[in-house]
């Protein structure tokens, strides 16, 4: 399959396919929509919330978190959203899902930094219970999108009163004429160890599943992008048994959800580096309605890790994982400890 890259406007683009039917080439242009999910690795301002664990990320605190290193961090993961997708459409993200955010107004920061704000991202953003304060939230460019509902999902664990975690953020809106349901996540980390933490994953992915299946009961032909850092990989329980996301496209029925980062996981490809280690924790699932051979509305076309150069760090025992803001507590000066993934939605332009 080839590909060309035209231009047409600042929010989407419009590539040429050649597509062989019957043996014979046809060309057909569409248009290209980009769809975004970034684990911003603790952007939190210099501030000390009382209700929130952020001493660490004040002037005073361990990290002696200042107002020259936030923005410094800003302008940062600014550049590196201003270049997801770039490459086929020209421009940023018309979608982008985030975490480990601290509140709205680090999020109003970012959107205002230079590289972002010609783009008038608009913010859906709701405070979780987390105990750290981290919560999830999504952009969108508002020429291009607009918002219908909200709703934040709260995850309650039965017997554990204590446990706090991200709430889980649903979206639903119009893309380019299109209803489309975006979902942000953030599922309870692995800490005390992957088997012991394994029930709140899992948990997390029960609660993703009934808010899919109330969507799809309500419209069967529903597209939803279901997008996060999950804290598992998609070779994991949580993902294969508990949201039941298929590893392949051509066994993906109506009423299933298809996960395309299981094949690049297989392949290697990863998302944040532990112990020698690679993860991709962070992924885009898509309901059926977004697969097919039709592209007469917007469908699935491609998801991508984005791994430029410039996010790794360049020597070192640790070449080649992402290059962080902190590591042990020092001060780096990089991005995040996550890659950004990425989506493209294509739709036949007649």
């Amino acid at each position: 399959m080839k590909q060309n890259l035209i231009l047409i406007s600042t929010f989407f683009a419009a590539i040429l396919l050649l597509i062989h039917v019957d043996g014979y080439a046809q060309q057909k242009q569409y248009k290209v929509a980009t769809v975004a999910f970034y684990n911003l690795e603790n952007l939190f301002d210099t501030l000390d919330t009382p209700e929130k664990e952020d001493l660490e990320y004040t002037p005073e605190g361990s990290n002696s978190w200042d107002s020259e290193k936030y923005y410094a961090k800003l302008e940062n993961l600014a550049e590196v959203i201003s270049q997801i997708g770039a490459d086929l459409t020209g421009a940023p993200p018309a979608i982008v899902g985030v975490s480990e955010i601290e509140n709205r107004a680090v999020l109003e920061d970012l959107v205002n930094q230079p590289q972002l704000k010609p783009y008038n991202y608009d913010i859906v953003h709701y405070e979780s219970p987390d105990r750290r304060g981290i919560d999830v939230a999504l952009l969108y460019q508002s020429a291009v999108f607009e918002v219908v509902n909200t709703h934040s999902a709260t995850l309650t664990i039965e017997g554990k009163d204590d446990f706090y975690t991200r709430d889980q953020l649903v979206v639903s809106g119009v893309l380019d004429g299109e209803e489309i349901y975006f979902m942000v996540n953030h599922w309870p980390s692995r800490y005390g160890g992957e088997a012991r933490s394994k029930p709140l994953r899992n948990a997390a992915a029960d609660l993703t599943r009934s808010l899919t299946d109330s969507i799809i009961s309500m419209d069967k032909d529903a597209k939803i992008m279901i997008m996060g850092d999950f804290n598992d990989d998609p070779i994991d329980e949580s993902l294969i048994k508990h949201l039941d996301a298929k590893k392949s496209e051509r066994k993906t029925r109506p009423g299933d959800l298809f996960n395309p980062f299981y094949d690049m996981f297989q392949k290697g490809h990863g998302t944040l580096a532990y112990r020698d280690q690679w993860n991709l924790f962070d992924q885009i699932i898509v309901s059926y309605p977004l697969l097919g051979e039709d592209k007469s509305t917007f469908k699935l076309y491609q998801a991508k890790v984005f791994d430029k150069d410039f996010l790794k760090r360049d020597s070192g025992r640790y070449k080649g994982y992402p290059f962080r803001t902190h590591v042990a507590g020092i001060y780096m000066g990089g991005y995040s400890d996550h890659f950004p993934v990425y989506a493209f939605l294509i739709k036949e332009i007649q």
